[in-house]
Parts: structure tokens; C-alpha cells; sequence
């Protein structure tokens, strides 16, 4: 039966109603200002439990949530950086936060794709062991049992560059422990392990909450420093610094403890929108100080040195909102 005129004008009246209000939702849940971006489910891979890259992505969603109406930040754990740059070349994560190290000994699929919205704070390397322990440098742990991070973690990877450069490279050298910050503090206290090395901003709460429970130490990492540097090529990410005496008061004793560190980069991929970009990297660096109150190592992101993300280039988008910024 043939629709009367008056019928199908109403049909493109209604069809023309819903859009018109399709539209307007759309534009409602879109933000005020800055570029259109698409909506929807992105992941953001972290880190291990307790770790800073974890604690980091949890203070960072709620101002990714407000300041992105329309799109769903999921944190998704890892074992660390070198997983992270896995899962984001690989198209596993949309986002993730990685040492600079990890992303330059990265040769995988999808390698040629990674790019950088800004780079974060710096990692530093903590070896831990108990007060009375006689170990004063790497060389001392020589058949003792060592929490050397999980496998694909950026801990592993360093501490395995250090026990290189302590001359301690080889499987027998040490009783290597792969277990992360998540229980190594645990089998410290236990007895477990002899010592754990770990890679992350400073105070990392797992250290701080050993020192309130058992009577630890920090041993010194700077003299590896010229041992390491003469490694790879991607030790040369690695920079000689110094644990500043107030990072944990309880474990140093009012003395600063030389050691290395490493950039953190948040990374993702060429294939990521460019607005998407623009606006995620404003909110990392608009949220610092807010972020900073409670992830102390969050305090180092700064605009000045946000754009120096060796070994990548900057993501298009990220470079858009420096540009944007720049005095």
C-alpha cells in the first residue's frame, strides 16, 4: 500500500529530528574548547602493583575522565616498561609509560611506529638490603639471592645491565629472584631474598612502607657508572645521579645515595588521533601539581623538558599542544 505524502513527510521529519538531536549530544559531550577528538575506550597500560607507574595512571584517569567527556581511560597492569613498549607497538595499549631505555632496545613489531607525548619524570635505581647486611656495592652480591624485577620490566633490564657491570653477569654469578616490587619488599622482610633491585620515582611507597616495617638500606650504584656506560648503546640513556637524603628519611639517615637514572616517556603510536594526543597531553601536564601531591615524582613533569623524548620523536598531536603553548 502506497504511504501517504503526509506519512513519509513526517517519516523525514522524525529521521531529521533524531539527527538534529544526535548532533546536539554530540556536541554537548564534546569539550568547549580545543580540538574534536574521537569518543570511546582507550587502554592505558601502568605497571606492577604498588609500583609508581600504577599509583601515576590512577591519579591521572579522573582529570583524563573530565577534561576527555567521551572517553573511557582503562588501566590496564603490566610487568613494567619493557612490556609497556610491547603492548603499545603491538596495538595491545593505546598508551602506556616507559623508561627511555626500554624504548630504545625495542626492536620488535611495530617499533618504527612508537612516538611520545611528553616525557614524565625520572627513574631512579634503588638496590635494597637489610641494615645489617655487609653488601656496599653491586660487587657484594656475589651468590646472594636478588629480586631482579619480572622479566619484562625496565628493572630487569637495568639490573641486569648492572650485575653486568659489577662483573656479575653471568646466570651463576647471583641467585636471581624475578619478582617485582609487589612482593619483593615482602621476601626481604621474610628472609627470602637478600636484596632487591628496583627502578622507579622517588619515594616509591613500597620502599617507604619496608622502612616503617624493618630496618633496610640503600647501597650505592655510582660506581657502575663508567662500567655501564661502556656497555650498549642504550646505556647510554642511563645518567649518574644522586637519591637526594630526604627521598627516604627513615632508610638514609640524612645522606644522599649516588646512583643512576633513567627518563620515563609516555608513549603511544602514530596510528593514535591527533586531537586525541593534544588533549591527553595537556591534562598530563595541566594535572601535574594536583597529581604531584600524592605521587611525588610526579612534581618533576615540567613544560620545559617535556619535549626532549630521546629516543622518539613526538607524537604530531603532542607536538601541536607545545606549540600551542610556547611562549
Amino acid at each position: 500500500m502506497e504511504v501517504p505524502r503526509i506519512g513519509r513527510r513526517r517519516v523525514v521529519q522524525a529521521v531529521l529530528a533524531a539527527a538534529a538531536a544526535t548532533a546536539l549530544l554530540v556536541w554537548w559531550l564534546l569539550p568547549a574548547e580545543g580540538p574534536s577528538y574521537p569518543t570511546g575506550a582507550v587502554s592505558f597500560s601502568t605497571g606492577s602493583r604498588n609500583g609508581v607507574y600504577e599509583t601515576y595512571g590512577k591519579r591521572l584517569q579522573p582529570y583524563l575522565r573530565t577534561d576527555l567527556p567521551g572517553v573511557r581511560v582503562r588501566l590496564v597492569p603490566s610487568e613494567g616498561s619493557v612490556d609497556n613498549v610491547r603492548r603499545v607497538a603491538t596495538g595491545k595499549a593505546d598508551f602506556a609509560i616507559a623508561a627511555a631505555d626500554a624504548v630504545a632496545d625495542y626492536r620488535g613489531e611495530g617499533a618504527g611506529r612508537l612516538r611520545a607525548c611528553a616525557r614524565l619524570y625520572d627513574d631512579y635505581m634503588q638496590l635494597v638490603v637489610p641494615a645489617d647486611s655487609k653488601v656496599r656495592s653491586a660487587k657484594d652480591l656475589r651468590g646472594l639471592r636478588v629480586g631482579v624485577g619480572q622479566p619484562s620490566s625496565g628493572v630487569n633490564l637495568i639490573a641486569r645491565r648492572l650485575l653486568t657491570a659489577a662483573g656479575l653477569g653471568h646466570e651463576g654469578d647471583v641467585r636471581r629472584k624475578a619478582v617485582g616490587i609487589d612482593t619483593a619488599p615482602q621476601l626481604l622482610r621474610e628472609g627470602k631474598l637478600d636484596a632487591f633491585f628496583w627502578s622507579g620515582g622517588l619515594p616509591t611507597k613500597a620502599v617507604t612502607d619496608l622502612a616503617e616495617r624493618s630496618d633496610v638500606k640503600l647501597v650505592q650504584l655510582g660506581d657502575l657508572v663508567t662500567a655501564l656506560h661502556s656497555g650498549d648503546d642504550e646505556s647510554g640513556y642511563y645518567r649518574q645521579a644522586v637519591m637526594p637524603a630526604d627521598a627516604y628519611p627513615m632508610i638514609q639517615g640524612g645522606r644522599a645515595v649516588q646512583t643512576i637514572a633513567v627518563a620515563n616517556l609516555l608513549i603511544t603510536t602514530d596510528r593514535q588521533d591527533t586531537g586525541l594526543v593534544e588533549r591527553l597531553t595537556r591534562t598530563v601536564i595541566d594535572s601535574r601539581d594536583r597529581i604531584g601531591q600524592e605521587v611525588h615524582a610526579a612534581q618533576l613533569v615540567d613544560l620545559r623538558t617535556a619535549v626532549f623524548t630521546d629516543p622518539l620523536p613526538l607524537h604530531a598531536g603532542a607536538e601541536r599542544y607545545y606549540r600551542s603553548v610556547k611562549p
